[in-house]
C-alpha cells in the first residue's frame, strides 16, 4: 500500500515552504510531481469519462421517448446500471485495496467501450421486451464502468493529502467531484444535441472520448497505487466499518434517492411531453446539462463560497444536518406548485417554465452543497490504507439510493396523476419524505467537533471541548 502523505508531511517541510532540509529546488519540485501525479492521471481520466457517462444518459433516454417507451419502461432500462452499481462499488472497493486503483479504472474504461458498442446494436425491429432486455444489458456495462472509475477518483484525493491537512482535503474532494458533475451536464449536453442529429454519430463520439483516456491510465499510473497490505484485507475488515461511515452511508441512500425520484426519468419525460413544457431534444439537454454544470461549479466552490464565510470549513455533523434540513424546502416548493397552482392546472407555459426553471436552480444549489459535504465527509471518516473500501461501501449505498429513486419515481410518474404535471410532484412529495429521513439519520452522526457556526457573527450552536474529551476518553476505555 502506498504510504499515506501524512506519514511524510513534517515541520521542517513546513517552515521550508514545503522543501526538506538538503532538498534542492528541483529535487523539491520532482517530488512534488511524483507526489501528485496519480491525482492528476486520475482525476483527468476520471473526468473525461465522465462526459460518456452523461452523454449515453441522454442518449438513451431520448432515444427510449423518441422510440415511444413510457417514462417506468425507461427507468427499467436503468435498473441494472443501477444496481449494478450496489454490487460493484461494494466489490470495487475489495478490488481497489487488493489489486490498486490502477486495475479498477482500466477495467472500468473497457467496461464503457463494450457498453457503448452494445448500443450499436440497438435496432428497431426489437420488441419492447426485446429493446428494454437488450439496453438494459448495454447500461449494466456503463454502470460497472462508473463505479470502477469513480472509485480512483474518489479515493486518490485521501492518498495525496496529509492527514492533518482537512481543509485542503475538503477542497480537493470538492474540487474533482465538482468538475465530475460540471462535465457530466456538459455531456448531458453533448449526448442530448448528438443524438437529434444521429444517434451512430453520438456513440462514436463518447466511444472517442473513452479511447482518449486509456494510455493516460496504462502509462502514468503505479499498480500499486492505493492497494492494502494483504493481511489487511479480512471478511472482518470488509464488512465492518466504522459508526461514521455507516451512518453517513444510510443517509446517502436517501439523499440521493431524494434527487433522482425526480431527477432521472421524470423530468427529462416532462421536458418532452406535450402535457408537460413539449420542448425539443437540444432544448431539454440543454436545460438539464446546465442544471448538472450549475450543480457541478457550486460543488467545486462549496468550501470557497460558502463553508469558509459561514465558518463551516471543514463541515461536521451539523452542517450535514443543517443543510439537508434547508434542502427539503425546494421539494415542498416545487411539489405544491405542480400539484395545486393554476398555472399549471391550465397549463399556463410560462408560468410553468419559470416555476420550474426556478425550482432547479434552487434544487442545484443546495443539493450541491449536500453532496459536497457528504463526499468530504466519507474520505475524511476514512482511515488512510482502507479509503478504497471505504468509500466503495459508500458509493454501493450511493447505488442504492439512486436505483430505489429511479424505479420508484418512474412508476409514481407513469401511473399516479390526472396530469404530467401531477405525476412529477407526486415525484416531489417523494423527494421530501426521502430527504426528512436523511436528516433523522445524519442525527447519529459522531462528528461534534467545531459546533455549527453561520457566519462570523452568528454561532448556531456550541459544544463542550471539555465534555468532548471526556466523551473521547471514556470511549477509548470502553
Amino acid at each position: 500500500m502506498e504510504r499515506n502523505r501524512g506519514e511524510e508531511f513534517s515541520d521542517s517541510e513546513s517552515s521550508n515552504g514545503g522543501r526538506r532540509e538538503g532538498e534542492t529546488r528541483m529535487e523539491y519540485y520532482r517530488r512534488i510531481y511524483q507526489e501528485m501525479a496519480p491525482f492528476v492521471i486520475i482525476s483527468f481520466t476520471y473526468l473525461l469519462f465522465t462526459v460518456t457517462d452523461g452523454g449515453v444518459r441522454t442518449i438513451v433516454l431520448f432515444q427510449a421517448f423518441q422510440k415511444g417507451f413510457s417514462s417506468f419502461e425507461t427507468a427499467l432500462m436503468f435498473v441494472l446500471y443501477e444496481l449494478a452499481g450496489v454490487v460493484t462499488n461494494f466489490l470495487a472497493g475489495i478490488a481497489g485495496a487488493r489489486w490498486g486503483l490502477k486495475s479498477t479504472l482500466l477495467v472500468g474504461l473497457g467496461m464503457q467501450v463494450v457498453g457503448l458498442g452494445m448500443l450499436f446494436g440497438w435496432s428497431d425491429t426489437f420488441t419492447k421486451a426485446q429493446a428494454i432486455v437488450f439496453v438494459t444489458i448495454a447500461q449494466m456495462l456503463s454502470g460497472v464502468a462508473k463505479d470502477l472509475v469513480k472509485l480512483g477518483g474518489k479515493a486518490v484525493t485521501k492518498l495525496v493529502t496529509p492527514d492533518q491537512k482537512q481543509e485542503r482535503l475538503f477542497i480537493l474532494v470538492s474540487w474533482i467531484t465538482g468538475w465530475k458533475n460540471s462535465l457530466k451536464g456538459v455531456g448531458y449536453f453533448l449526448g442530448g444535441a448528438l443524438v437529434q442529429w444521429n444517434y451512430y454519430a453520438a456513440l462514436a463520439f463518447l466511444l472517442a472520448l473513452v479511447l482518449l483516456a486509456f494510455p493516460w491510465a496504462f502509462r502514468g499510473l503505479r499498480s500499486d497505487l492505493g492497494r492494502m497490505r494483504r493481511e489487511n484485507i479480512t471478511w472482518t475488515s470488509i464488512f465492518k466499518k466504522n459508526h461514521n461511515i455507516n451512518i453517513l452511508s444510510s443517509a446517502r441512500v436517501f439523499l440521493f434517492g431524494s434527487r433522482d425520484a425526480w431527477f432521472d426519468v421524470p423530468l427529462p419525460f416532462y421536458l418532452r411531453s406535450v402535457e408537460g413544457l413539449n420542448w425539443e431534444r437540444w432544448a431539454a439537454a440543454a436545460l438539464l446539462g446546465g442544471w448538472i454544470i450549475l450543480y457541478g461549479n457550486i460543488q467545486s466552490n462549496t468550501p470557497r463560497w460558502i463553508s469558509k464565510p459561514l465558518r463551516q470549513s471543514p463541515p461536521n455533523k451539523y452542517s450535514a444536518v443543517l443543510w439537508a434540513a434547508i434542502s427539503i424546502i425546494n421539494p415542498i416548493f416545487l411539489g405544491s406548485f405542480m400539484q395545486f397552482s393554476s398555472v399549471f392546472k391550465q397549463q399556463e407555459r410560462a408560468g410553468m417554465v419559470a416555476v420550474v426553471i426556478v425550482g432547479l436552480i434552487a434544487f442545484a444549489i443546495i443539493f450541491a452543497i449536500n453532496s459536497s459535504i457528504h463526499s468530504y465527509l466519507v474520505v475524511k471518516y476514512s482511515e488512510g490504507d482502507k479509503v478504497a473500501m471505504n468509500v466503495g461501501f459508500y458509493y454501493m449505498s450511493n447505488a442504492f439510493g439512486r436505483l430505489m429513486g429511479t424505479l420508484i419515481g418512474g412508476a409514481l410518474f407513469s401511473f399516479t396523476g390526472d396530469t404530467k404535471s401531477e405525476s412529477l410532484a407526486a415525484c416531489f412529495w417523494l423527494s421530501v419524505g426521502f430527504i426528512f429521513i436523511t436528516i433523522l439519520i445524519s442525527l447519529f452522526l459522531d462528528d461534534d467537533e467545531g459546533g455549527l457556526t453561520c457566519g462570523p457573527c452568528l454561532t448556531c450552536l456550541t459544544v463542550d471541548s471539555e465534555m468532548e474529551e471526556e466523551e473521547e476518553e471514556h470511549d477509548e476505555l470502553a
